[in-house]
C-alpha cells in the first residue's frame, strides 16, 4: 500500500472542506444560544478555521483510515468519485433518513417532557434564535458532528471490538457494532454539556438529560451509519436538526 492509496484522499478533502465550513456555519448559532454580545472578527474567523482544519483533519483521516477495514464508511459517495452514477442509491436512502431524523427529533421532543422544568431557559432561548440561524448550524450537526462521532468514534470502537473478536465471514460482530454504537451514542450526549454549562449549572439530571436525549439520536444514526452509510446518517441528523432547532421552536412559539 503506498501513500496515495492509505486512504481516499478526495474523499478526505472533500469531509475535511465540508467539515470546516460547516463549523463556521454554526458561529451565529453558537452566539445567539449563549447570549454572547462578541463581535466575530476576522482574526477570529481565521483562528476558528485554523482550529477546526486540525480537529477534523486528524479525525477524518483517522476515521476513513479505521472505517475501512470494519466494512464502515461513505458509499455513495465513494462510488461517486469512482466515476459510478449514485442516484438510485441516493434516492433509496434519502426518504428512510429523512424519515429516521424527524423520528429522533420527535423522540427527543417527547423525551425533554419530564426535564422540561431544568430546560426553560434553553427552551426560551431556542424559540428566540432565528430561523437562519438554525439552518445553518444545522449543517454542522449533519456534516461534522458526523463525521467526528460515526466516522470517527463508531469506527474507532468497532476496529477495536473487531481486533478483539470477529464473526465467522471475518467482519465485526453485531455485540461489538452495537456497543460501539451505543458507546459512541453517550460521548455524543456528554458532547453537548459544555454548551449547556453556558446557560444552566450542570448537575447529575442535566448529565442524565444530555446522554438520554442525544443518546438516543446517536444510536439511531450509528444505526443508519452501520446499515445504510454515513451519508444517510448526516441525512438524518440534519433533519433531526431542523426539527429540534426550527420546526419545535416554532410550534411553542405559536402556542405560547
Amino acid at each position: 500500500m503506498t501513500f496515495r492509496t492509505f486512504i481516499n484522499w478526495k474523499l478526505f478533502f472533500i469531509l475535511l472542506a465540508a467539515c470546516t465550513v460547516s463549523a463556521l456555519l454554526v458561529i451565529p448559532y453558537t452566539l445567539s444560544l449563549t447570549a454572547a454580545s462578541t463581535t466575530i472578527t476576522p482574526l477570529m474567523l481565521l483562528l476558528s478555521v485554523v482550529q477546526n482544519l486540525i480537529l477534523f483533519a486528524i479525525v477524518s483521516f483517522l476515521g476513513l483510515l479505521l472505517s475501512k477495514p470494519v466494512g464502515l464508511g461513505l458509499p455513495i459517495l465513494e462510488g461517486c468519485l469512482e466515476g459510478k452514477n449514485q442516484r438510485n442509491e441516493l434516492k433509496a436512502i434519502l426518504l428512510p433518513s429523512v424519515i429516521w431524523g424527524v423520528i429522533s427529533g420527535v423522540l427527543i421532543v417527547l423525551l425533554n417532557i419530564p426535564f422540561q422544568a431544568l430546560s426553560e431557559e434553553m427552551q426560551q432561548l431556542e424559540i428566540d434564535i432565528s430561523p437562519w440561524k438554525a439552518l445553518l448550524a444545522s449543517f454542522y450537526g449533519g456534516i461534522a458532528e458526523e463525521v467526528l462521532l460515526r466516522l470517527f468514534v463508531v469506527s474507532l470502537f468497532v476496529w477495536i471490538s473487531f481486533k478483539i473478536k470477529k464473526n465467522k465471514e471475518g467482519l465485526p460482530t453485531k455485540a461489538g457494532m452495537w456497543l460501539s454504537i451505543i458507546l459512541a451514542a453517550v460521548l455524543f450526549g456528554l458532547g453537548h454539556l459544555p454548551a449547556t454549562a453556558a446557560i444552566v449549572p450542570i448537575t447529575f439530571i442535566v448529565v442524565v438529560r444530555a446522554v438520554v436525549l442525544n443518546g438516543v439520536a446517536g444510536v439511531i444514526f450509528g444505526w443508519l451509519y452501520w446499515k445504510k452509510g454515513l451519508e444517510s446518517a448526516m441525512i438524518a441528523h440534519f433533519s433531526a436538526d431542523i426539527v429540534l432547532h426550527i420546526i419545535a421552536p416554532l410550534v411553542e412559539k405559536v402556542f405560547t
